[in-house]
């Protein structure tokens, strides 16, 4: 069963972070699945993908002059510090504690991250366009 299923995370109408979206929610469900071998290696992608998506996110925010620039890119710090915690833990070969932050943390601060900062970054954009 997927972590984080198609119809449960909120489509922004913006193609590139809607992109970054399902590849982020793609690479969280094929670690759910993934054996201890390959976990490493997806586990890397992701944070890989994330932090490229964050720095997207935060050009976007510089461009349009976004309000709430520095909220946002408060918690894409603060998600990537958490991750970074994790991953020097799976590069150890400590998977579970990755399977956890995977499990436990990742797909509930997804959903909201999205539908939150996320959605008001987009209408932000949309009312200057």
């Amino acid at each position: 069963m997927p972590l984080i299923e198609d119809k449960d995370f909120m489509l922004l109408d913006f193609e590139t972070l809607d992109h970054d979206h399902q590849e982020f929610v793609n690479l969280i469900n094929q670690l759910a699945i993934a054996d201890n071998s390959a976990f490493k290696t997806l586990f890397g992608q992701l944070y890989e993908h994330t932090e490229h998506h964050f720095e997207k996110e935060n050009q976007l925010m510089e461009h349009y002059g976004f309000p709430a620039k520095t909220e946002h890119k408060g918690e894409h710090g603060r998600v990537l510090a958490d991750f970074k915690q994790f991953k020097k833990r799976v590069d150890k070969g400590l998977i579970p504690f990755g399977r956890a932050f995977v499990k436990e943390q990742l797909p509930q601060w997804f959903q909201l991250h999205v539908s939150t900062m996320d959605s008001a970054l987009v209408a932000h954009i949309n009312k200057q366009q």
